[in-house]
Order: C-alpha cells, then structure tokens, then sequence
C-alpha cells in the first residue's frame, strides 16, 4: 500500500501526519509512505528527522488585501501553483499512491486536488473549527473530511462525508499524571500557572504579562508561575519585566522562558493555562484536561481562534477572554478568581476529558484503510 501524506507551514500541520504514519508503518510494515511538503517550511526539517521521504513543491500563500503588492504576490502564487501542479501530476505517475491525505497548509491543495482529479481516494484533515481555505478548496472533491469538533459538520455541503475524529497529540498528553508530573518537576501541592502564546510569542499580550507578573510580586506571588515568551519575546520581554521592578532572581515562583520544552508534565501538573486557541493547543490541553483561560489571536484567517475556543466554553471547558480591551488587571483578577474556584476547575476538567479524543490517530489510520480497501 502506498500513502502520500501532504502538509506544511507548521507543526501542527506536520506532526499528526507524522503520527498517523508512524502507526501507519507499525500496523502495515510493508506500506510506502511519502511526505510532500512546501520548498523552505517547517516540514523540510521535520519530516527526514522521521525518516521518511518527503519531496517539495513551490508554494507560496493567498494575499487578501488586494493592493499592488497583495496583486502582485498573488500573480507569483498562481505562477507556483502552474508548477506545483505539474510536479504533483509527476509525483502521483511515479509514486502510484492509494490514498492521498491532507493535513493542511497551502502545500497539500495541489497533491489533494490532482490525486482526486485522477481518481485516488483522498482524504483531509481540518484542525480548526472553521475551514481553512485549503481545506475549502478541496472539500467537493474529497473522498472525507475529518474533522477535530462535532460542530464543525455544519460548515460542509457533503456531512455524510464527515468523520470526527480528533487531532492526534503525544501520547505523554494523555497518559501522564499529576502525581508524576509534579514529582519530575519538584513540585508538592503548591498551585502552578502557566501560560504561552505560541512558538513566536505575541507582543501585546507579553507586554500585559509583564504587569500580570509586577501584580504577582505585588501579592506576595500566591502561585507558582511559568511563562514561555516565544523566541521573538525573549528578545525583549526580560528587560521590560526588569523595568516593571520584577526581579525574577529574588523570586524564584516565577520562571520565564523562553520555550516550554516539557509541556504534557507542566500541563499535567498545572492547575492552570493562559494561551492562544490554535487547534494544536486546545487539543492538547483537551488531552491532559488542563483548566484553561483563552485569548483567542485576533490576527488570524477568519478569526478562527475564536471559532475554536469558543466550541469549548460552549462545553463549559475553558473561559474565553476577548484581547482587545483586556488589560493585566483584569487577567490577573480571572486567574485569581479561577485559582480559588476549586469546584469550577474540576467541572472543566471533566469537560475537557469529555471532549478530548483518545484515539485520534487510530480513527484517522482506520480512514485511510478503508479508503485504500475501496480504491
């Protein structure tokens, strides 16, 4: 059997492709298996650390602001498209593929739309609540669309092509304990906060954290508190929290990095998140069934974040603050507020746990066996 998995941009395109091949290749040993991504991303490096094969194909993304700059860059996308395409028609001659699946970015719509035009079952996976424009383009065409929520069925003409099933995450999300965790980190029974904005940080929001953690010295620092900046963050954020009169020597409750690397153990052992609702977040947070508050990114395609986390508070699993107009103060008042509401924490446990699905990966293998059994 042979798959073509294609993605790219980012990581949370990349690695539940990544996971469902792995599987893929434990369950079919003799399956071929091949990644297409984009020219220069993300996948260039993640994939072949893998080791599977990838090749590239030339793509560049869709300006929507129709000025001569956005005119003339989507005059070269449509320049690389004509060639993606060629190379994909190449690609599906030479590697005869039996199922095509899609896991997002600009870099899957040529593979997806070509193999579907030449009678390969193909299948694609949407994180977000809403479509993506990708997903958008090939969704008429698609043998399935798998998706991460329920409530995202409605945004699609063809429901009976549908299939909930998650988005795969590490394993260490769903299995490891607060008890382990706390324990790997040194922690006893003391509350903990974490928050992160994203790989990249988001300024305005690193700014306010600054003044959330002078607030946090201000109380006597009621928690323990690891922040991640994000790379461009770390430039910036340590001298203005310096300016703010946080001395982080002096208190060692609070710990600024510049990125979480142990995230399943400090989301098991949190009693509390603060982040962005990109899907790979929630989804991880779905899995280890962290309490959470979200400020869903307003700098995205079609407000998706919002979208995203406004499916859990409707579950009464996260509470969701708007970013404009929210200041330190305010932040800070919700997380204390959060911090000593027990019984609420628990309920959005619960939820969480309700929602997150266990076996993502496996329902996503199960898609593309069958899609390989009916070709």
């Amino acid at each position: 059997m042979n798959v073509i998995f294609t993605c790219g941009g980012t990581a949370g395109h990349i690695n539940p492709a990544i996971s469902v091949a792995k599987l893929l290749k434990a369950r079919r040993p003799d399956a071929e298996i091949l990644f297409v991504g984009a020219e220069g991303e993300m996948e260039t490096k993640l994939v072949p650390r893998e080791g599977y094969r990838l090749e590239t194909l030339k793509v560049s993304s869709y300006a929507r602001k129709l000025t001569p700059k956005g005119v003339w860059h989507n005059l070269v996308t449509l320049k690389n498209l004509r060639g993606s395409l060629r190379k994909a028609d190449r690609i599906l001659k030479e590697f005869r593929p039996d199922v095509i699946v899609g896991t997002g970015g600009y870099a899957s719509y040529p593979m997806l739309r070509q193999g579907a035009k030449r009678g390969v079952p193909t299948a694609v996976h949407e994180a977000n609540a809403l479509p993506g424009l990708t997903t958008r383009m090939v969704a008429d065409s698609a043998s399935r669309i798998m998706v991460c929520f329920e409530e995202s069925r409605a945004y699609y003409k063809h429901p009976e092509r549908v299939q909930v099933v998650g988005m795969p995450v590490r394993q260490e999300f769903l299995y490891t304990t607060r008890a382990e965790a706390r324990a790997r980190l040194g922690l006893g029974e003391e509350p903990l906060l974490v928050s992160a904005w994203g790989s990249l940080g988001a300024r305005e929001m690193n700014k306010r954290m600054a003044d959330f953690l002078a607030l946090e010295v201000r109380d006597g620092c009621p928690w323990r508190h690891v922040h991640a900046t994000g790379s461009y963050g770390w430039r910036w954020m340590p001298e203005l929290v310096a300016e703010k009169g946080v001395d982080l020597k002096a208190h060692p409750e609070l710990d600024m990095r510049e990125y979480i690397h142990n995230m399943p153990d400090l989301m098991a052992a949190a009693d509390l998140i603060i982040t962005r609702a990109g899907a790979s977040s929630l989804n991880e947070i779905e899995a280890a069934g962290t309490p959470c508050i979200i400020v869903p990114s307003p700098n995205v395609t079609d407000n998706h974040q919002d979208k995203n986390a406004r499916v859990l508070e409707r579950q009464g699993a996260a509470l969701v603050l708007n970013e404009q107009g929210l200041t330190a103060e305010a932040l800070y008042e919700t997380v204390r507020a959060l911090m000593q509401d027990a019984p609420r924490r628990q309920a959005m446990r619960e939820a969480l746990q309700k929602m997150a699905v266990v076996d993502s990966a496996e329902r996503i293998l199960n898609t593309i066996l069958e899609l390989a059994e009916s070709k």
